[in-house]
């Protein structure tokens, strides 16, 4: 019986460590707090690889949360705290980073792989179709 304790206990170690720390906040009104849930939500952990301060267990991502708090608390609009977080640490700390010159792949490349997917899909059928045509003996 103890054996089955300790491998349960095992097993589930990993799953209880990987659970974050709560963090308790106190806001003026719940506007607040889902305006501090959403800008946690939509800035990314610059140690993580693809995962948003919300969800991140490192120290660096529990530091932006409460200076993003801190920010929210001085009144920041929402626009100003993207826009220090993105001067600080760059368009990488953005989900959705803005449209520029080196950001251009992220918004054009899928639509023009699609369409040269596409193209060539066309070609390739066209081509089967003529080399069809042209083995069928007439009758």
């Amino acid at each position: 019986m103890q054996i089955l304790i300790i491998m349960l206990a095992v097993l589930v170690s990993p799953f209880v460590l990987a659970q974050s720390a709560i963090e308790p906040r106190e806001f003026h009104s719940e506007v607040q707090e889902k305006r501090y849930r959403a800008l946690i939500g939509e800035l990314r952990c610059t140690v993580c690889q693809n995962e948003a301060l919300e969800s991140s267990n490192a120290p660096l991502a529990a530091d932006l949360r409460q200076q993003v708090y801190e920010m929210l608390m001085d009144g920041r609009a929402d626009f100003e705290i993207r826009e220090y977080m993105r001067e600080r640490y760059g368009d990488f700390v953005l989900y959705d980073p803005p449209f520029a010159g080196h950001t251009m792949i992220l918004y054009l490349g899928p639509p023009a792989l699609l369409l040269i997917g596409l193209i060539t899909g066309g070609i390739m059928i066209r081509q089967r179709r003529r080399m069809l045509h042209k083995r069928k003996p007439d009758t």
